[in-house]
């Protein structure tokens, strides 16, 4: 074990007792020991429920053994509440047949990052968590010792069971649980070596599987209170519009109808998060019986919109002030082609030069010049988006599906005119999230609803309601060039990337540090038209452009795909270009997993009739390469296989990390191959699966891989990484199948051309 003293200091640990019904209660807080006068103060009140805190992470100890995890973040299908209890169960040295998970609710006074999002659920609490586990084990440990009155070093702690073998003593956790709970909180933790972890690094099943496959109410439309009503929301029909008057009599005579009515969330002079923001402030809201009364109602409304002016509000993102503005207009699917085409051509925003590019290219005896894009994309998740609130004059209750509980808690706060400290906000299982909910807006509409109604409400949008609203994938656009010489050496290479609203440009990963002669520069294109957080921001678009246009530079040098990204990264690993640190990768890290997918999928013995892809990124700090298998059936291409090579560091649940891996890879080829939305107008041109295509069951890999470089590194990110390269892999396995580059996405609509 490794005997640490934890920088965080005692303080950390907050011992509740009256929770546990005479057991042993554990809360571990992240931010405490920095503020010890602050944390002194909420240790008192945390034996009372309404106080929080950031904290991370706590677990309670029954008399019969059983040990209570609770699991602090939200869950949207990465399986984080299956695999951060089992950080603390390893730690603390209990059998996992006889750990219960239940979700934690928000409180940021017992847990610090309580957010779904940058794929950082398992990295920013691994020690958190463990020394949690661990700081239990030594108190059980130190309450057996002095019960036998015995050396604490002489007792030990397996599965549950304290022994003492000179003496001949044991007993379960549950028999010290209370004594435990009495033992003050040791200055010092030993925290396992990698390689006694004996819950981390094995596959457990989902908690929540049994319930999920049988039906159980997990989930925010699954929410049913008595007195409940049904809300559901009518937003302007395009970008650009606001509310100007409506005319719901009609509707309100309709069965089931308690009222309707029209909500502004924010005050003008509102100062909102980057993830508070809403595509329209001021809606129509109809309140009935049933969501398909409601829903009907909807229908008999006569709304009158109009155009809005410009509009520029003054957002916070992690305490930094940033203005973003709306320009008036509505706005089509081709003039957004026609401007990206227009600033890819003008001179942008140097982000990075190393060398002297322009010389380069002046003198090059070759070049080659790509185009890629990628349209606005709905996040569509299987579950739309739906909250339940029951607010009171001096309390709301907030219960539903979101990856911010606590950045929309302020939100909340401000628009109900209640402290944070009466607001009581719990999770649910989610239908998916992908990064959709990580903008809460109808956290913000449900409390405003039930506030209005007095009484307990669940908002409910339709999957119309859901896709038409906005916080889209932002459209991109990027063109790569590269430079020879007369010997068909790559002398230079040059990225320019915009998008609206933002650029997708990672100005510092590969190929950055590996070539002499380098430049990125980007743009962006203002729009109304909001968007927001989709799994792996800007990488879910510039990974494939990257890789594919790579893929095109190693044909043009007569090179092996993969063998050509390794002599880059070899350049960068031992004769970088620039500062080493300025490059955002770990080039040995990143020919690692080439070199690992390579082997597994035995790149160098392809089968007759299959037609191989490859790709390697790096995001999230992680490292995911892929190759995908394409067959032709029918003159259509089939994707046959996908095999992955993943180095996120210390794989804590690998049944759960190889799901993640499926998934993005899935999620990837499906949004490169068929998604895409469009406007005109201002207006959505889908709003639902019969026009906005996914991919089918059919369409999947028929087999995935996935094998994970063993690693003594904590865990990075894994929800997001292996998503991106996969377009790349998919757009350079077409190439062989059929002859063809693809650049445009989705690669199924157009004929492609070159640029």
């Amino acid at each position: 074990m490794t005997h640490i003293k934890t920088k965080l200091g005692r303080r950390a640990f907050i011992k509740n007792t009256s929770f546990a019904g005479g057991g042993l209660v554990l809360g571990f807080s992240w931010l405490n020991s920095c503020k010890p006068k602050v944390a002194e103060a909420l240790a008192i009140e945390i034996e009372m429920p309404k106080e929080w805190y950031e904290i991370n992470g706590y677990l309670k100890i029954g008399d019969n053994g059983v040990v209570t995890i609770m699991s602090p973040n939200p869950e949207i299908g990465q399986n984080v509440k299956t695999s951060m209890p089992m950080i603390v169960a390893d730690e603390l040295e209990v059998d996992w047949k006889n750990v219960v998970v239940e979700q934690a609710p928000l409180n940021t006074g017992l847990y610090s990052w309580q957010v779904a999002g940058g794929s950082r659920s398992i990295s920013s609490s691994w020690e958190n968590l463990r020394m949690a586990g661990a700081t239990a084990r030594q108190m059980l440990k130190e309450a057996a010792a002095k019960a036998w009155q015995v050396p604490v070093e002489e007792i030990t702690a397996v599965a549950g069971v304290l022994a003492h073998e000179a003496s001949g003593n044991s007993a379960g956790y549950g028999e010290m649980a209370s004594a435990a709970s009495e033992i003050e909180v040791p200055e010092e933790v030993k925290l396992k070596e990698i390689s006694d972890f004996s819950i981390i690094g094995t596959s457990r099943k989902n908690v929540d599987g049994k319930k999920i496959v049988t039906g159980k109410p997990l989930f925010g439309l699954d929410v049913q209170r008595e007195g409940m009503l049904i809300a559901s929301l009518v937003h302007p029909p395009a970008f650009g519009m606001k509310l100007k008057s409506f005319d719901g009599e009609t509707a309100k005579q309709m069965p089931g109808i308690r009222d309707v009515f029209s909500i502004k969330l924010y005050d003008d002079e509102y100062k909102k998060n980057a993830f508070h923001f809403t595509a329209y402030n001021e809606l129509v809201v109809v309140v009935g019986d049933s969501t398909w009364q409601v829903f009907q109602a909807k229908k008999a409304l006569n709304i009158k919109w109009e155009n809005n002016k410009d509009i520029t509000e003054t957002m916070t993102m992690f305490g930094n002030e940033m203005k973003v503005t709306y320009p008036a207009g509505m706005e089509d699917s081709e003039t957004h082609t026609a401007k990206l085409k227009e600033l890819i051509s003008r001179n942008a925003k140097v982000a990075r030069k190393d060398g002297n590019p322009e010389a380069a290219f002046k003198n090059a005896a070759k070049i080659i010049e790509r185009s890629y894009s990628c349209p606005f994309l709905a996040h569509n998740t299987m579950e739309p988006m739906n909250f339940f609130a029951n607010v009171t004059e001096n309390h709301a209750e907030l219960l539903g599906p979101t990856q911010t509980p606590e950045w929309m808690e302020t939100a909340v706060s401000e628009v109900l005119g209640l402290p944070l400290e009466k607001i009581d906000i719990q999770m649910t299982r989610q239908g998916g999230g992908f990064g959709r909910r990580l903008y809460g807006h109808f956290m913000v509409e449900v409390a405003a609803i039930s506030k209005r109604m007095k009484a307990p409400v669940k908002l409910v949008y339709s999957r119309e309601d859901d896709m038409t609203q906005g916080i889209y994938r932002p459209a991109y656009y990027a063109t790569y060039r590269a430079a020879f010489d007369v010997d068909n050496n790559l002398t230079a290479f040059h990225v320019k990337a915009g998008g609206i609203p933002e650029s997708p440009l990672f100005a510092n990963r590969f190929p950055a540090g590996a070539i002499d002669n380098y430049l990125a520069e980007d743009f962006t294109v203002e729009s109304n038209i909001t968007t927001g957080a989709f799994r792996a921001p800007r990488s879910n678009f510039i990974a494939g452009a990257e890789q594919s246009f790579l893929d095109e530079v190693a044909e043009e040098m007569g090179k092996d795909p993969i063998d050509f990204r390794l002599e880059l990264l070899k350049r960068a690993q031992e004769n970088p270009v620039g500062e080493k640190e300025s490059n955002d990768y770990d080039a040995a890290r990143y020919a690692g997993v080439l070199e690992l997918v390579r082997e597994k999928s035995n790149w160098k013995q392809t089968e007759t009739g299959v037609h191989r892809g490859v790709s390697a990124y790096f995001c999230h700090q992680s490292y995911v390469a892929q190759v995908l298998d394409i067959v032709m059936e029918n003159n259509k291409p089939i994707v046959q296989k996908v095999t992955a090579a993943i180095d996120c560091g210390i794989v804590v649940n690998p049944d759960a990390a190889s799901n993640l891996s499926e998934g993005g890879a899935i999620d990837g080829i499906g949004h490169a191959m068929y998604s895409g939305l469009t406007f005109k107008d201002g207006m959505p041109q889908q709003s639902n699966y019969d026009s906005y295509r996914l991919i089918r069951h059919k369409e999947a890999p028929k087999s995935i891989e996935t094998h994970f470089v063993q690693s003594d590194i904590d865990p990075t990110g894994m929800g997001e990484p292996p998503f991106p390269p996969i377009m790349g892999a998919l757009a350079n396995a077409l190439y062989k199948a059929t002859g063809q580059r693809h650049y445009h996405q989705p690669f199924i609509t157009e004929k492609q051309v070159v640029g």
